[in-house]
C-alpha cells in the first residue's frame, strides 16, 4: 500500500500543476475574449476608442520587459540562485542518489542565469556606442 501512495505522489504534483496552467490559461484567455467584446461593443455604437480607454482595457501593445536596462541583471540573479538553491538542496539530503540529480536540475537556471548575466554586462557596451 505505500508502494502505491508514494508512486502517487509526483503523479499528483504533475497534475496539479497542469491544472493550474490550465486555469491560469483559460481565465486569461476568457478576460481577453470580454475586453475584445467591449470593444466591439463600443465600436458598433460609435464611441470614440481613445488611447486611454484601450490602455485602461490592456489593449496597448506594453514595452517589453527586457527593455529594462536592468531586466537580465535581475534575471540573471535570480536564475542562478535559484539554481544554486536546488543544488544545495541536493546537497544537504545528503543521500547519494539525490545529489547528482539535483546538481544536474540546479545547473540549468544557473548556467541561464549565467548567460543572462553576460548578456547584461556585454549588452550595456552596445548601447552606449
Amino acid at each position: 500500500m505505500e508502494v502505491v501512495v508514494e508512486s502517487f505522489i509526483p503523479i499528483v504534483m504533475f497534475i496539479a500543476i497542469a491544472v493550474i496552467l490550465c486555469v491560469y490559461f483559460y481565465m486569461r484567455h476568457r478576460t481577453g475574449e470580454a475586453v475584445q467584446k467591449t470593444v466591439q461593443t463600443a465600436i458598433e455604437q460609435g464611441q470614440q476608442l481613445t488611447p486611454e480607454i484601450l490602455e485602461r482595457l490592456g489593449q496597448t501593445p506594453h514595452r517589453r520587459k527586457s527593455d529594462n536596462a536592468d531586466s537580465d541583471l535581475r534575471r540573471g540573479v535570480i536564475l542562478i540562485g535559484a539554481g544554486l538553491g536546488i543544488a544545495a538542496v541536493g546537497a544537504l539530503l545528503g543521500e547519494e542518489e539525490a545529489v547528482r540529480p539535483l546538481l544536474a536540475i540546479g545547473s540549468l537556471p544557473f548556467l541561464v542565469g549565467v548567460a543572462y548575466l553576460g548578456l547584461w554586462r556585454f549588452g550595456k557596451a552596445d548601447k552606449s556606442d
